[in-house]
């Protein structure tokens, strides 16, 4: 049986590409060397694949920031706007992603929105009416060349046209059926071009299958292909991941595909669809092996699976990840720290592909040390935790007074201005910030002096704000690594790695930690430090100073979870240790607490059918039992970013927080409508300005989006806020932006 990659990670064993990207951003390295950086990143991993057997290796997987972006750049799909800027190609592929401003111009990067139901996010190709689709496909041929130069051959990998165009945005008069005929000759022309460098496959991603299909889409991606696929001079393999495709199963089978690869992880449905038909003289790139956890596979689970699978179809098999492995860590072999009997139950990127050659090969010795590790109780339960949850009473959910009544309390309680302005809660990460705390992980910074340099950089940041003119102030977040790491670092139940990076956009790597037993709240984790601020800001100001905490939603979708109990299960365990935290910040004066969900979306099923039974069901819950015990003049905050929100508005509002703050600056303030016709209730910050480009945007620029918002939200209700945190931005951009913040919000008061 022969084995396929659908992807491997691109930032490299030691986060390589990020660390060279930045130099490049900082103008300490050329384009060039950039350049160079990335060719040596390909070949160690195609190489790494190639010696460990793998048998369909992927080439043009590889970006610089994000493979829709590069998609864009292939099809010319590129904005008029920063091609007026006259940059390189580099960078205004750049532009494109982070935004730009120079004396050459002055732009907003493109939408950046969630994948699917992962951490990663996508840049959002955007067509003008002055698009005019045309191939450039320098870089797929660039890098099959640079793999076969290695003896490697590839399979050159796209995005397909159908996922490309559906997660689009389309801003003029044309509309998506404008651009379909000449996307569709494009890739057409891709396939001959790619016969003609030597190619034997091109993998054609169209994870967008896996969602709900109309009518109307089945007739897009019939059209699209029948394009595509007349008079083909090569191997096409069909690549979906995500779930299942359900929708379109038959129809796929009646295409001239010599390959289709199905996920049979997150597929629900897969397995039953391939029996209710088959497709001959294709081969079935089967997706058993999970690309988007860290644990290992269960050889005997998966064997009989493929058995199933092979006794169904009658062509070839061959075994697949279920995804891209660039959702999961680079390599187990960067664990210097974690105990061996931890280690032995993680399977990263490289793992993966010892995975898989084992699978293929039937691997008897692989087999039985696998068989005996997962005869082994990895952890024991803690019957304490499962008393907790079995006890929990409805009225555990839901928080009294009701909302309005609640909204008139706090009203008199804090006395805010119209259109109260804050931040989202971390502010810069600065060299001497990393510093204290790695040498204080290290033992070379004392406890003492390690707590006096936070109490300094927070009493500093509260000044700050109050200089600045902010409402509602933050205590900086100074102690914290990661939003989600912190508290899991002071949470029973979770372990934490070294080097698990995994990409989230661009530069942005995440690591996340690992969820092992059952969790419970060590200690108290924030309550010290928001007393320190608040004690601060009571010196001047006696403004409030927010609790800052991350909520269970999010803490338990950016970990990799456990596999042998339930989501629902682990989410409530970790809402009660938060809800602990929630109360004591109250009991310690504490008035304002926000609760980040910026992930709450993520893990929502990609048919709509599963919403609620599936996720929702519990998830909203989880949050409700996180502040349902807070007195009614306490103030709960929740924030999220960076997905498509919309089409679960209602479900949000149900989580019944106090205010909420969401990312819509990238997305040009769409969500507005959406809250005006769902009566929500919630008070709203809609983020004035995008904190992941290093543009500052000017006071009337704040002022427009406001006066935008205002037409669609209360003005009772609207605050004024950057659209995320601000750790990963510089001081000065950070302190000119929130200086036009607050400007702003004074000239739109008066």
């Amino acid at each position: 049986m022969k084995t396929s990659v659908i992807g491997f990670p691109r930032v490299g064993a030691n986060r390589e590409l990020k660390f060279a990207s930045e130099k490049y951003f900082a103008g300490k390295i050329t384009a060039e060397e950039l350049q160079a950086t990335a060719r040596e990143l390909r070949k160690n991993a195609w190489l790494l694949q190639k010696n460990t057997g793998i048998d369909f290796i992927s080439s043009n997987d590889f970006s610089f920031y994000d493979n829709m972006l590069d998609t864009s750049f292939m099809l010319g799909v590129i904005p008029q706007r920063y091609k007026a800027l006259c940059l390189s190609k580099l960078d205004t592929f750049f532009a494109m992603a982070r935004g730009y401003q120079s004396d050459k111009g002055d732009v907003t990067a493109l939408p950046m929105k969630k994948w699917f139901n992962t951490n990663y996010h996508y840049i959002v190709p955007e067509f003008d009416d002055s698009v005019d689709i045309q191939l450039d496909d320098t870089k797929a041929q660039e890098e099959y060349n640079e793999a076969k130069a290695h003896g490697v051959q590839t399979k050159v990998d796209v995005i397909g046209p159908y996922t490309f165009l559906k997660l689009s945005h389309f801003t003029g008069s044309k509309q998506l059926k404008d651009f379909s005929a000449k996307t569709a000759e494009a890739y057409k022309q891709l396939l001959a071009n790619a016969k003609s460098w030597g190619a034997k496959w091109i993998q054609i991603d169209e994870p967008a299958l896996v969602l709900d299909m109309t009518d109307e889409d089945k007739a897009l991606f019939s059209d699209l292909y029948k394009i595509i696929l007349e008079n083909k001079q090569i191997k096409v393999l069909l690549q979906t991941y995500f779930g299942d495709v359900r929708d379109y199963y038959k129809e796929l089978l009646s295409f001239d595909f010599d390959g289709i690869g199905l996920d049979f992880v997150e597929g629900k449905e897969t397995l039953n669809l391939l029996k209710t038909g088959t497709k001959e003289n294709c081969t079935l790139f089967a997706g058993v092996l999970c690309g988007k956890n860290i644990w290992k596979n269960n050889y005997a689970k998966t064997s009989a699976l493929l058995e199933t699978i092979q006794s169904n179809w009658k062509g070839e098999v061959a075994i697949s990840t279920s995804c891209s492995l660039l959702h999961v860590p680079y390599t187990v072999k960067n664990e210097q720290k974690l105990d061996q009997n931890i280690l032995k139950y993680f399977a990263f990127a490289e793992e993966k592909l010892t995975e898989l050659s084992d699978l293929a090969a039937n691997n008897q010795k692989a087999f039985a040390e696998n068989k005996a590790l997962f005869e082994t109780e990895r952890v024991a339960k803690n019957s304490d935790i499962a008393s907790k949850i079995a006890n929990l009473k409805k009225e555990d959910f839901v928080r009294q007074p009701a909302f309005a009544e609640r909204e008139a309390i706090q009203k008199k309680e804090f006395q805010l201005p119209l259109f109260p302005t804050t931040t989202i809660g971390s502010f810069p990460q600065t060299q001497d910030v990393r510093a204290n705390r790695s040498g204080f992980k290290k033992g070379t910074v004392s406890k003492e002096d390690y707590v006096k340099f936070n109490q300094k950089k927070i009493a500093e940041c509260i000044a700050l704000q109050e200089e600045i003119g902010l409402d509602v102030l933050v205590h900086g977040e100074f102690e914290r690594n990661d939003m989600v790491e912190y508290f899991g670092e002071n949470l029973d139940g979770y372990i934490f790695t070294q080097n698990a990076w995994v990409q989230s956009y661009g530069t942005r790597c995440v690591k996340p930690p690992v969820v092992w037993g059952d969790v419970s709240r060590r200690n108290p984790i924030t309550v010290e430090w928001s007393k320190f601020a608040q004690s601060c800001a009571d010196k001047n100001s006696k403004k409030p100073v927010k609790g800052m905490l991350t909520g269970p939603v999010t803490i338990l979708n950016w970990s990799f979870p456990r596999e042998d109990i339930s989501l629902k299960e682990s989410a409530y365990q970790i809402a009660l240790a938060i809800r602990e935290e929630v109360l004591d910040l109250e009991k310690a004066g504490i008035r304002i607490i926000q609760i980040d969900e910026a992930a709450l979306k993520e893990k929502l099923p990609l048919r709509k059918e599963d919403w609620h039974s599936e996720y929702l069901d519990w998830t909203i819950p989880a949050f409700n039992l996180v502040h349902s015990g807070c007195k009614p003049q306490t103030q709960i905050h929740t924030h999220m970013c960076y997905s498509e929100f919309i089409p679960i508005i209602k479900n949000i509002d149900d989580m019944d927080a106090d205010v909420i703050t969401f990312e819509a600056s990238r997305s040009n303030l769409e969500i507005l409508k959406a809250l005006k016709d769902n009566n929500f209730r919630t008070e709203v910050g809609p983020g004035v300005y995008d904190i992941h480009s290093p543009r500052v945007p000017s006071v009337e620029e704040i002022v427009n989006a406001v006066e935008k918002m205002k037409t669609y939200i209360p003005q009772s209700k609207l605050w004024i806020n950057p659209d995320c945190g601000l750790k990963t931005r510089g001081e000065t951009e950070t302190v000119a932006s929130l200086k036009n913040l607050v400007a702003a919000a004074k000239q739109v008061r008066n």
